[in-house]
Parts: structure tokens; sequence; C-alpha cells
């Protein structure tokens, strides 16, 4: 029996992990491949974007773990543990041909690979590549990593930081891990900073990484599969923070808060409210749906740091309630006070 090559989907927050899968899913040149997302938070935010990518039949059934799509895909939101998960999917390997697993933007890449070592899933599934998706623009602005040039010197000074904030180690692992970086959104950035952002990135990758830039997750299937790395094999190469440590809980005070609001908001003052939210919060990334007045259509919402995009993808259905549900990532965020500043947008 042949092993199902996994493809691991790394990245931060709002990187474009979700846009590069939908793309994926939309050109996949007949392949039929298994979608695992992993959502950070209790509303699977990124789950429905991909469920409702229009390419799920109409019949598919929204609540069932595992979605069977039109093209012989499958999609699964991983709600409880992997472990049931990849069993339930390995069942059906011959009828597959790869699979995806989109971790959430707080996801260390390497603990998940370690469970392809299991013989259970060992004997049926490799790793295949991991796929690290690097935002170009906030890199530019240091919004996730600081300033790099003032980085890269602190770096050189002292290769043994030993007071890195978690996203700095978090953004090291997952580049250390990478069989691939991708870099989006580089048209927003200046070609001289650009090439400043990809030798910094070289100097951070191992030999042979390669960097490519990749426009609203438009890139050919057979750059981001077909790597044959069997990473699970080779963990060693791919250093990590915490290799040496028995528990990993300097992400504990990082939480999500989700929020459903039956009213419609006006995008343009809702924005302006949640710009004034991120200020006087450390907010990392809001997401979500919102239902405006007078719009048939849903909006999707998505910010990072202080940046916000916002497009209608679908009519609403009949059968759905039009709210208005937001999931804010952050540190030490607090339900009521974020729930206090919405409630106070203007209609």
């Amino acid at each position: 029996m042949h092993k199902i090559p996994v493809t691991v989907i790394t990245g931060f927050l709002g990187a474009g992990k979700t846009t590069l899968v939908r793309h994926l899913l939309q050109n996949n040149q007949k392949r039929r491949i298994a979608v695992l997302v992993n959502e950070f938070g209790e509303v699977g935010i990124d789950g429905e974007l991909l469920k409702d990518c229009q390419i799920c039949d109409e019949e598919d059934n929204p609540n069932e773990n595992i979605i069977e799509l039109n093209n012989g895909c499958l999609c699964c939101t991983v709600q409880e543990e992997f472990y049931p998960t990849m069993q339930q999917l390995l069942e059906r390997r011959d009828s597959l041909d790869c699979m995806l697993i989109e971790t959430s933007g707080l996801a260390l890449p390497k603990p998940l690979v370690q469970p392809f070592r299991w013989p259970d899933i060992r004997n049926s599934a490799t790793v295949d590549g991991v796929v690290t998706v690097v935002d170009c623009q906030a890199l530019a602005s240091g919004t996730l990593v600081g300033d790099l040039e003032a980085l890269e010197a602190q770096r050189e000074a002292d290769p043994n930081l030993e007071h890195e904030t978690p996203i700095e180690e978090l953004f090291e692992d997952q580049l250390a891990c990478a069989d691939l970086v991708l870099l989006t959104k580089s048209d927003l950035v200046e070609e001289t900073e650009l090439n400043k952002i990809k030798t910094w990135l070289s100097q951070e990758l191992r030999p042979g990484v390669k960097i490519v830039s990749c426009d609203h997750g438009q890139i050919s299937p057979d750059i981001l599969l077909g790597f044959n790395a069997a990473v699970e094999d080779n963990l060693e190469t791919r250093p990590s923070h915490h290799d040496h440590e028995e528990e990993h809980d300097h992400d504990d005070d990082i939480n999500s808060v989700q929020i459903t609001l039956e009213q419609a908001y006006d995008p343009k003052k809702l924005v302006t409210t949640l710009t004034k939210i991120v200020e006087d919060n450390e907010i990392y990334r809001i997401k979500g749906f919102v239902n405006v007045p007078n719009k048939p259509m849903r909006l999707v919402l998505q910010g990072v740091g202080d940046r916000f995009d916002y497009f209608y993808d679908r009519p609403w259905r009949k059968d759905e309630l039009k709210q208005t549900r937001l999931v804010f990532i952050g540190k030490e965020l607090r339900q009521e006070a974020i729930e206090e500043s919405i409630n106070n947008v203007s209609l």
C-alpha cells in the first residue's frame, strides 16, 4: 500500500494560508486532495471559507466532520484530536492522492510532524513537505518581527538570544521547518525592501530552501506538492526553540475571543471601531463574517494589525441567520471589553 503524501502549510496569522489552499483546491489538476484545517478558536472561520469556496456540493452537510467536495476532494476541520481524524482519513487512502494540513497561525509546525512517526500513521502517510507562508508587507512594516535591520544586528551580536517573544520564536520555528517559503503580498512592497527581506529570509533558512513570491495564493500545485522530503525522518535537521522543553507554555496568555451579534454594520464604521480596538489591545488577528445593512451578500472581514480587508463572498443562505461573527486573536483579551467597544459602533 502506498503512503499518502501530506503537505503541511504553516505561517503566521493572516499570511494567506487559507487563500492558498482554496486556490489549490480549485486548481487541483484532477488530484484528489484531503484538507485538514486546524482552526484556532471555537468559531471555524477559516473552515467555513474553505467550505464556501464554490467547490463543495450544495447537498453537503456543513456540520459533518469530513465533507466530500464535488471534485473528489475532502475537507475536514480538526476540532477534536488529530489522531482519530487522521485514522478516519487514512481509511480512505485508496481514494486520495494527497493531503494538506493548514495549521493555525499559532501552531508550531514540528510537533504536528512528530505524530507521523507513530506506527499507525507512519505506515500509511508521510510528510511530503512543509510550506511556510510569509506576509511580506507585514515583515516590511515590522509588524511581526520588529525592525529587520535591528533584529539582524541583534542576532549577529548574540546568536543565542534568551529573551525572544513567543511570536518571534514561532516565526523562527516555522522558517526552520520549511521546505519552501511562499512570500505573499510582495506586490505591496517596494523592490528594494523586497530584496532586503528575501536576503534576510535566505539567511534564516536551511541551505537549499527556496523563496517564491505568490500573488493571492495563485501558484502551481507542481511547486507546492511533490517534495518527497519524508520530513518525519529528518526532524533533527529542523531545529526548534522547544526541542529540549518538556512543555511549551509560552503562549498561555494568547487567547481568542468570539463575538456573535445580531445587528448589521456599515463596513467602514465597523473597521474604524476595530482599528481603535487594535490600538487599545494587543491583537494579532481579526477575522469573521459581517451582516451589512440592505445587502444580500455576506461580507468576509480579515484584519492583521491595523490593516483590514473585506469582500463579499456569497449570498446569505435562506437557512442561515444573518449574523455578524468575529474572532479576535491576541494576548490577554477580555470578552466583555471587546463586546462593549463593538456595541458602541454607530449603525
